[in-house]
């Protein structure tokens, strides 16, 4: 019997405000812990996909499935519910909350789910450890580089032990160590708790570490072979 995918794309069709088709009846299954990248020239669509998949941004046609959840159709409050539980997002622009320490930014997908909040503040400083960003849980967002603000957007994503994450372009700001290490981080988590990892990236050495990696066109994704 196979397996229930984590996330499932059926027939996703995606259209930019001045009519141009960004693509049309896109298809993917990703299975639990299973690792994809997807890559694709700029302006192909691959942000837009991600937040079509967390429920940010709407199909003209086509479904989104989550863990067996159809996303398509959600109204907003229910949709935020399925994120909050089920997705962690890591962001190009990482959404860091100024006014928060970064304790208190990683925390808060625990806090939004009413995790007890001594717990929720362990759980943050030890991913904000494994990231390397020791000792500085009190520290706030204007006092990081965009390198560090990033790996505090990678910390908070995978606080809640998301069932699906979504990363874009996670390496991005980083140096290469550091890449390393976070890819490192990303894909054990996914392993380790059978979460599906759907990557956008224009990194070659990302794509050759992932399971799958596939290139996003107008025509839907297309398997790349693997060297």
């Amino acid at each position: 019997m196979t397996a229930q995918p984590m996330l499932a794309l059926q027939g996703l069709t995606k259209s930019l405000p001045g009519g141009r088709v960004l693509f049309s009846d896109l298809d993917l299954k990703v299975a639990p812990g299973e690792f994809v990248a997807v890559m694709g020239e700029s302006g192909v669509g691959k942000s837009t996909l991600l937040n079509l998949i967390a429920g940010l941004d709407r199909a003209d046609r086509g479904e989104v499935i989550v863990g067996g959840q159809t996303l398509t159709g959600l109204d907003d409050d229910a949709a935020t519910l399925l994120r909050r539980d089920r997705i962690g997002f890591v962001f190009q622009a990482f959404h860091v909350l100024p006014h928060l320490s970064l304790a208190r930014n990683v925390a808060l997908p625990l806090v939004l789910a009413r995790a007890e909040p001594g717990e929720a503040l362990a759980r943050a400083t030890a991913l904000l450890d494994a990231v390397g960003l020791q000792g500085r849980g009190g520290d706030y967002p204007r006092q990081l580089s965009g390198g560090e603000l990033q790996r505090v957007a990678i910390a908070r994503a995978l606080v809640h032990r998301p069932a699906l994450i979504l990363a874009d372009e996670p390496t991005g700001n980083l140096d290469p160590e550091t890449a390393d290490r976070i890819m490192g981080l990303l894909a054990g988590q996914s392993r380790e708790a059978g979460a599906a990892l759907l990557i956008v990236t224009h990194s070659d050495k990302v794509a050759a570490a992932a399971d799958r990696c596939l290139l996003l066109t107008a025509k839907g994704l297309v398997e790349q072979e693997r060297g």
